[in-house]
């Protein structure tokens, strides 16, 4: 019973460790009406500058949601300009 636990535990740690978060975010052109608390969108409206997008992070019940410009990487500028 105890080598079943620790053979489990071993894999679960390998699959974990393994699995890796998508990298690329949807580039949004309009910020969404709903957004799940702490949920992360960027926005290219053009309110920031060049080079930059808005992010978004949903918030709880009546707080504001948080939005700061950040800088887009080389990738996703070199398709939002190649896009029309």
């Amino acid at each position: 019973m105890r080598v079943l636990l620790c053979v489990f535990s071993l894999g679960f740690l390998v699959s974990a460790v393994l699995a890796q978060p998508a990298q690329a975010q949807a580039m949004l052109k309009n910020e969404p009406l709903y957004l799940a608390p702490y949920a992360v969108v960027f926005v290219d409206n053009g309110s920031c500058g060049v080079g930059k997008v808005l992010k978004v992070r949903g918030a709880l019940g009546a707080m504001h949601r948080k939005k700061t410009c950040v800088p887009m990487g080389r990738e996703a500028a070199s398709l939002s300009s190649a896009i029309p």
